[in-house]
């Protein structure tokens, strides 16, 4: 009950934000500007694809489907000229954009948090990395590495071959504070988190892991530097 509490407190925080193509706002350098056109006239629903519940991660279009998660606990594959399920894959909230490429699809997950390549065509799992608390930052790929942050206020490198860990950056909050929210293994320290009653946990649980700087921002990569906000208030330029 108190990790379906935490997501709702999480996600409440969250609203989907734009469109994509393979990756969120379509470039490393989130410009939003996309090469093709859209509707310049409104002519009706194309098709429509129902998930099992709230649907707030942005989807990501390339070679021929939308890739989008739902709070159902499921990441889908959908066919863009059809509107019907290619595959779905079983995992908890998603709620970042996922991000393609080279037949590959990168995106994390609430609890249990996990950053996950699955294969594009199949769905099939091929590796993951465990981030320990909900990521809900949209990763960036650049490079041979994936960028994300996470609700533990940590920053993570990946290397996409992998998913092993080539550096990350923790603020200084979270360093501060991980000792008190998080437990010995690097999950959520429910007992803390969650203090009283139903209504306490809705509104402060998420404000409680907040404190630890908590990045949920998107990254943007340019020229050898990475740029992430976090909770704590700072834009950071990592190098």
């Amino acid at each position: 009950m108190k990790r379906i509490l935490l997501l709702a407190a999480l996600a409440v925080t969250l609203l989907p934000v734009a469109f994509s193509q393979n990756m969120f706002r379509g470039n490393l350098t989130h410009t939003g500007v996309y090469d093709s056109e859209g509707p310049r006239q409104f002519k009706g629903v194309k098709w429509a694809f129902q998930t099992g519940g709230p649907v707030v991660s942005s989807p990501t279009v390339t070679d021929g489907a939308a890739y989008v998660g739902s709070d159902d606990r499921q990441l889908y594959a959908v066919n863009l000229a059809t509107g019907k399920e290619k595959w779905k894959y079983k995992s908890t909230w998603v709620n970042a954009t996922p991000a393609v490429r080279d037949g590959t699809v990168y995106f994390g997950t609430s609890i249990p948090a996990f950053f996950i390549a699955l294969d594009a065509a199949t769905g099939k799992e091929r590796h993951k990395f465990d981030a320990h608390v909900p990521v809900f930052s949209s990763p960036a790929l650049a490079g041979g590495l994936a960028y994300f942050g996470s609700f533990s206020g940590k920053f993570y490198a990946v290397d996409v071959n992998d998913e092993k860990l080539a550096w990350q950056f923790q603020t200084e909050a979270s360093a501060k504070l991980a000792p008190m929210y998080l437990a010995a293994d690097g999950t959520i320290n429910y007992p803390v988190v969650f203090k009283s009653n139903f209504f306490e946990d809705m509104t402060r649980a998420g404000a409680r892991l907040f404190e630890l700087g908590a990045i949920v921002s998107s990254p943007v990569v340019d020229h050898g530097v990475v740029y992430v906000g976090s909770a704590d208030g700072n834009l950071y330029a990592l190098e």
